[in-house]
C-alpha cells in the first residue's frame, strides 16, 4: 500500500529496495507482477540470505547466496515482466561480506548474464577505493548503482568520471527528519511553548500544498450538488495526464549511462 501511495504522488520513477525478493523465485515473480502493477519503475534484490541483517551493523555475519539461486530469482523476475521498461537491479555484497574484489566480479558478471539490467555494489568503507577498483575491472558491461553512505567524502564528480549510471543517497531524508523531530521534541520540553518553534517549522498550508487539497476543493465544486459547476467541462487532475506522460518510457532512465 504504501508503495502504491508513493506511485500516486509522484511523476519521477520509483526503484523499490527489494530487500532479498523476500522469499526464493516464486516470490520475487508475485512481487515484479505487483509492482508493476502500481507503475513502480524497478526492483533492487540483494544477493544475502534471508533472515538478512542491514549491511552496516557492525558484529554481524553476511552470509551470501548460492550465486546460481540468485541468478535463478534474477531470470524469475525477467521472465515475468510484462513491461520491457521495468529494470531488476542485481545488488552485490561480496565487499560487505569481506570477500574480495575478485568475487564480487564474478558475481556480478553471473547476474549480468542472468538478466540483470544493472549492478549495485556496496561496500562499508569509508573511502570509495573498492567501488572505484570495481568500476576499473568491470568497464560498461552494464550500468553500475552505488549507495555511498558511507565514503559520502567522495565528490559526485568522481562518480561521474568513473561512469556510474546511478547514485542513490539511500537513508538522508529519514535522518534528517530524525534530526528535525529530535529538536522539536526536546524544545517542546524545554520550553512548553510553541513560540520558538513555530519559526522553525513548516506552516500548515505547506501541508495542505503537498496533499494536493486544492484538487479536492475543485473536485467538490464541480461534484457536490448546490456548487458552481461552471469548470465541469474542464480537466480536474491536470497532474494526472501529466503523470501519466512522465511515466511512458521513464524507466529506463534510471539506469542509462
Amino acid at each position: 500500500e504504501t508503495v502504491e501511495f508513493m506511485s500516486d504522488a509522484t511523476t519521477i520513477p520509483i526503484l523499490l529496495d527489494g530487500d532479498t525478493g523476500y522469499g526464493n523465485f516464486n516470490n520475487v515473480q508475485r512481487l515484479v507482477r505487483k509492482l508493476e502493477q502500481r507503475h513502480i519503475a524497478g526492483v533492487c534484490i540483494e544477493d544475502k540470505l534471508f533472515p538478512k541483517t542491514n549491511s552496516f551493523i557492525k558484529g554481524t555475519t553476511q552470509a551470501l547466496a548460492d550465486i546460481e539461486e540468485f541468478c535463478g530469482k534474477i531470470k524469475a523476475a525477467k521472465d515475468i515482466q510484462y513491461d520491457d521498461n521495468f529494470v531488476v537491479v542485481a545488488r552485490v555484497e561480496a565487499f560487505i561480506a569481506g570477500l574480495g574484489l575478485s568475487e564480487a566480479l564474478k558475481r556480478a558478471e553471473a547476474y549480468h548474464q542472468a538478466g540483470a539490467d544493472a549492478i549495485l555494489i556496496h561496500s562499508a568503507r569509508t573511502d570509495a577505493n573498492e567501488i572505484l577498483a570495481f568500476k576499473h575491472e568491470w568497464h560498461n558491461r552494464c550500468p553500475v548503482v552505488i549507495v555511498p553512505t558511507k565514503y559520502y567524502s567522495t565528490p559526485t564528480k568522481v562518480f561521474r568520471q568513473n561512469g556510474f549510471s546511478l547514485v542513490i543517497w539511500a537513508n538522508h531524508m529519514l535522518r534528517a527528519s530524525i534530526t528535525a523531530m529530535q529538536k522539536a521534541a526536546k524544545m517542546l520540553e524545554k520550553e512548553e511553548s510553541l513560540v520558538n518553534l513555530e519559526k522553525n517549522i513548516v506552516p500548515v498550508s505547506e501541508v495542505f500544498r503537498l496533499q494536493r487539497v486544492s484538487e479536492l476543493s475543485k473536485a467538490e465544486k464541480c461534484y457536490l450538488p448546490n456548487t458552481n459547476n461552471s469548470n465541469a467541462s474542464k480537466p480536474l487532475f491536470p497532474y494526472a495526464n501529466y503523470a501519466i506522460d512522465k511515466l511512458k518510457g521513464a524507466n529506463k532512465e534510471l539506469i542509462r549511462i
